[in-house]
């Protein structure tokens, strides 16, 4: 075996030459227009840190209309006061609600209800088909009423 016999197991790795046909056509894998699709042009160090000092929009990931579901709607907030309308021994139910002008319907369907503990409750009442904050739950069963989910 002499030195001028000799090969490589791998070949040696050729660098890719980009924007001269072939695979890489068109922005030739430099994104889009602008500053960083030129050659020999790159932004200089003093403006990317005056970039990363800009505020960011932040909370929703980065398609806020894939990470938010508009579709689901947060219940209606009802404060005990307002069940003052009720007499002693009623049924509370969104249906009820509705009637007494406590709530409205959104595009004729009764919305999700969830009653809350603000203020004071004097009467016994039953409450159905409502989600009940915990402090609200418990002024309710003091008085002597029950909540079903």
């Amino acid at each position: 075996m002499q030195t001028h016999t000799l090969k490589r197991k791998v070949k040696n790795a050729k660098k890719k030459l980009v924007g001269r046909g072939g695979t890489r056509g068109k922005t030739s894998g430099r994104g889009h227009k602008g500053q960083k699709a030129r050659a020999g042009h790159s932004i200089r160090p003093a403006y990317l840190d005056l970039i990363k000092k800009l505020p960011k929009l932040r909370g929703h990931g980065k398609n806020r209309a894939q990470t938010v579901d508009g579709s689901k709607e947060k219940a209606f907030a009802v404060n005990l006061v307002s069940l003052e309308l009720f007499s002693n021994n009623d049924i509370v139910s969104p249906k009820t609600l509705a009637e007494k002008g406590i709530i409205e319907r959104k595009s004729g369907k009764l919305p999700e209800v969830k009653i809350l503990a603000s203020g004071e409750l004097t009467k016994k009442l039953t409450i159905i088909g409502c989600a009940v904050s915990k402090s609200a739950q418990t002024k309710i069963e003091a008085l002597g009423g029950t909540v079903k989910a």
